[in-house]
């Protein structure tokens, strides 16, 4: 990448994404499909969420980015992933790999390591999954959580923003996946891609919580954030750091 991604940076990229209005498949579980569409359209993107292995080719062929969560997982849809993941590979488009809960499967554990060696442009997990999958291999690794970190050794990214309810509401993180998914169909740099989405959802969490009782009120104080956050929260809001060590 050239430089480091910014505030501005992150603001540039959430304005691409609303004029272009890229469409993002996700291969997504069941208990978070509406608000990770919500998500993905209030930042500006078209969410399309089937797993039909008959739909899967033609719906990966039309999106500009895949997001592929591993949650509630089944034969079914292995097979539907492994088929958006060639689609998208064949096309060169970019694709994201959360693996949910591979730390509590080894047979989940084992597909998203097939997942890996099939080249995604980002994995994105938490500390425990990322603590298994490691930082070698394709893909830029992010480790998401009080802060979430983009890369490994020096020149890694962290983004401090965010709030301790969105731990607390489930779906979060596979939001921030779909958010991160959109900002790549219009930023190549995956960096500043991951950089900005992390930087926007965070903002957002902060500007909703002094709105919210707890964690209900939060998660649709966090929508409406999300749809009206722009240059300004973020320019003052954002905390995008490089790790010098």
């Amino acid at each position: 990448m050239g430089a480091y991604p910014t505030p501005q940076t992150a603001a540039d990229v959430l304005a691409r994404v609303r004029r272009l209005r890229p469409r993002v498949h996700c291969l997504m579980n069941t208990v978070v499909q509406k608000f990770t569409a919500d998500g993905i359209t209030v930042v500006g993107g078209i969410p399309s969420m089937t797993s039909s292995l008959e739909e899967i080719a033609a719906f990966a062929g039309k999106a500009d980015a895949l997001t592929v969560n591993l949650g509630t997982l089944d034969a079914e849809r292995r097979r539907a992933i492994l088929r958006a993941v060639a689609v998208v590979n064949e096309a060169g488009k970019p694709w994201i790999l959360d693996p949910v809960h591979c730390d509590y499967s080894p047979q989940r554990l084992a597909f998203a390591q097939e997942l890996i060696a099939l080249g995604p442009t980002i994995v994105r997990g938490n500390a425990a999954e990322m603590a298994l999958i490691g930082t070698d291999g394709p893909g830029l690794r992010i480790q998401t959580g009080a802060v979430d970190r983009i890369g490994s050794g020096k020149g890694a990214m962290r983004v401090e923003n965010g709030h301790r309810w969105m731990a607390e509401v489930t779906g979060t993180g596979c939001l921030t996946g779909g958010v991160i998914a959109a900002f790549l169909a219009v930023e190549p740099d995956a960096v500043a891609a991951a950089a900005s989405a992390l930087a926007v959802t965070g903002v957002a969490a902060e500007l909703a919580a002094p709105l919210s009782r707890g964690p209900g009120s939060f998660g649709i104080a966090f929508l409406d954030a999300l749809s009206a956050i722009g240059e300004r929260e973020l320019l003052s809001h954002a905390r995008i750091e490089h790790d010098q060590d």
